[in-house]
Formats: C-alpha cells, structure tokens, sequence
C-alpha cells in the first residue's frame, strides 16, 4: 500500500465516531475501479468501508448516491448506509454477512438474471430521484473530458460518435422513459443470499452512478455486462416490461450501444488519472468494439426507426 492511500485510509477511519486507525482492523476488498474497498472491523463488528479514489468526484454525485442507496434500503434491496462523510472521502455501509457478491459465470443461470430484473422493477418503481442525468448526459460529459484529459480514442472515434448521435436523436425524438436507475451493472453490485444453491435474497450495492435515467438503459447495460444473448435477452425484457413489442426490443439493443460508449468513454479518460493496476485503455477500446459491432449490424437503422 502506497503512503498515500495509507493516509487516505487513515484520515478516513478517524471521520467515524469512536474510530480511530489503532481502533479499527482493515481488510482489502478487491473490485473497485475508481475506489478502494475495505472491510473495517470495530469491536467485533464487521463493516463495508470506501475510501473514495482521488479525482473521482469528477464522475460522482457523492449526496446522490447517498440518497439513492438510502431510498433502495426503504425498498428493502440495499444495506443501510451507517457513516457518510464526503469531506474526509468516506462512506461505512452494512456489511451483508450471509450474502456473496455475484460473478459473471452466476449470471449463466436464469435464476440470476430474473432476480436482477425483480430488483430493477423495484427499484425504477420507487420516488424519482434529486437528481436526473440520463445517459446521453453522462457520455457527452465524458466526451468533453476526454478531450480535456487527451484520451486516446480509436481513429475511426469520429465514426462510432456519429452513430451515437444518431441515437441520442432518435431517443429524444420519441421521449426518455425516466425512472430512478441504479446505473452500474457489475455482477459484483449484486449481493446474493444462496440456501442449498438457491436464491433466498439479492440486494444491489454502490449507486454511484445513480440518478433518475432512460428505463432501457439500465437493462440494456445490464444485459450488455453479463453477456446475455438474443434469446434470453427477449425474455429478460418480457419479465421486466411484460410484452416484447419491437420499439421496446429497439430501445433496448439501441441503448446498449450507447451504454458501450459511455463506458467506453469512461474508461479511456480514467486511464489519464489512475495509477491503479487496472489496464483502463484496454477495457476501454473493447467497450468501444462492442458499440462498434452493433453500429454495423444491419438491423441498426431499422432499430434507429423503430424507437
């Protein structure tokens, strides 16, 4: 551990009531990218803690992903956040002792899948949120970071961000369906209870990116991040929405384009700030090749129309 983060996790101890870093046994958490995770041990007790990564407020609404994880705790599918203190970059969560993170190979089971989408419905069904910022928002402030930053891009970047305006127009064109969406569909968000390998209990975690959003676009991503095919796709969207009517199908493989941009875009940029041993660029340029490959599917404009 760097001298740095040492003190950053030191200084972050000390903002909790009673803590103190002679106080409080610390264990690394790996998963996060823009984050360092830990578990925090306090008279016996056990919590989640994260020390939030420096420059990482360029990305985050710290107060609203605080009050969205608070809102998704009343819903009952979230831990309750115990400490938040933004000065000192901190936020203390319950730890789910009988939950595990998921994982991309537990996302090949159905029961998975229909449990994430049980969780968005909830979700998306609760109070709008402080805050709305869709996802057209969200890639075209990272675009303008990137080009502050110097990221570096494919060449045919100017292409792929012409086709993602076509997009952006056809979803404005027909009006975004806003809901509160959580935004993050790593597998390792979703906490999962297993009694003889079955699902008893999922709760999502870290909301980070939360803020009222375009509906389709928090499935989409979600099916984009566990690889989920067409077949599977339409049933997911049939479980969640329940129909399978063609605008929503386009809206859907629509927005999972663009969720491939925005990541995408994320990525490279945070290349320019991290010196974690996470390879950005890389993760990036597949985001980018993942919209590319749907930009030249030939059902693209017929989606684009359909919308």
């Amino acid at each position: 551990m760097s001298d740095k983060i040492q003190q950053q996790l030191d200084d972050a101890i000390r903002a909790v009531p009673g803590w103190s870093p002679e106080s409080v046994e610390v264990k690394p958490l790996v998963g996060g990218l823009m984050n360092s995770n830990w578990l925090a041990i306090h008279q016996g007790k056990t919590h989640f803690m994260k020390v939030y990564g420096i420059g990482s407020e360029a990305f985050v609404n710290r107060d609203q992903s605080i009050a969205a994880s608070r809102q998704a705790h009343e819903l009952g599918i979230s831990p309750e956040v115990l400490h938040y203190d933004p000065k000192s970059g901190l936020e203390v969560v319950e730890f789910l002792t009988e939950h595990r993170a998921s994982t991309n190979a537990d996302f090949a089971r159905k029961d998975f899948l229909e449990a994430a989408m049980d969780l968005y419905s909830k979700f998306h069904g609760g109070s709008p949120l402080a805050t709305t910022k869709d996802i057209f928002e969200m890639t075209d402030e990272h675009f303008e970071q990137g080009n502050e930053l110097g990221a570096m891009r494919p060449t045919d970047f100017p292409w792929l961000k012409k086709q993602y305006q076509k997009a952006k127009d056809a979803f404005f064109a027909s009006g975004l369906d806003l809901v509160p969406c959580h935004s993050d569909p790593m597998p390792g968000n979703f906490m999962v209870k297993l009694e003889n390998d079955q699902i008893t209990d999922m709760q999502l975690i870290d909301f980070e990116f939360a803020s009222n959003n375009e509906r389709a676009y928090e499935i989409a991503v979600f099916l984009a991040e566990v690889f989920v095919d067409e077949k599977t796709s339409l049933e997911l969207i049939e479980r969640y929405y329940g129909e399978v009517r063609p605008e929503i199908v386009a809206r859907i493989w629509v927005a999972r384009a663009v969720a491939d941009m925005k990541w995408g875009s994320w990525a490279v940029q945070q290349r320019q700030l991290s010196d974690w041993d996470f390879d950005y660029q890389k993760y990036g340029i597949w985001k980018y090749a993942r919209a590319r490959m749907l930009f030249d599917d030939p059902r693209w404009d017929d989606w684009l129309r359909t919308i």
